[in-house]
């Protein structure tokens, strides 16, 4: 792949993980939620919008560490990847989680851009995973929830 051809799909991936486009960002979806509605379950749903923004954290995570390392450990389905219900979710908390989905989205940026990385060769590590696959994975399993926490808001009466 050319110098050229390469920098053209970094940033078609990196504008695909941050989201926009044909759907809205996180930063969007989080915005203005009530701190009393965070933990909140809608009728008919089964997560408030605090577990599926966690749950967009530690799958992230999961996916950036196995991209990375091969000393990745796999979690376990599905009790490593949901969090259980709450009744409170403190601002700190809240922030927290987002500023590591942040962080782990510049961790992988830092690995699409690294020019030692092939970004198609099977992660030697893995099962025939690459890192092309692994962005849009990410990409894919974010928005997806990020559409969950709109629907969360609408039937909660706090979306546009």
């Amino acid at each position: 792949m050319h110098a050229e051809q390469r920098k053209k799909l970094i940033n078609e991936l990196t504008d695909l993980i941050r989201g926009g486009n044909a759907h809205v960002t996180l930063e969007e979806a989080i915005t203005g939620v009530p701190a009393h509605l965070r933990t909140v379950i809608p009728d008919n749903l089964p997560y408030s919008i605090w577990q599926l923004l966690e749950h967009i954290r530690i799958a992230q995570k999961d996916i950036v560490d196995f991209s990375i390392s091969k000393d990745y450990k796999t979690l376990i389905w599905p009790d490593e990847y949901w969090p259980q219900p709450t009744d409170n979710v403190s601002d700190e908390q809240w922030e927290d989680s987002v500023a590591e989905i942040n962080d782990d989205q510049r961790r992988f940026f830092d690995l699409l851009r690294d020019e030692s990385k092939d970004l198609f060769s099977p992660l030697p590590w893995g099962s025939g995973q690459n890192i092309v696959r692994e962005a849009m994975l990410i990409a894919d399993h974010n928005s997806y929830h990020i559409a969950e926490i709109i629907v969360a808001r609408r039937l909660l009466g706090i979306w546009k």
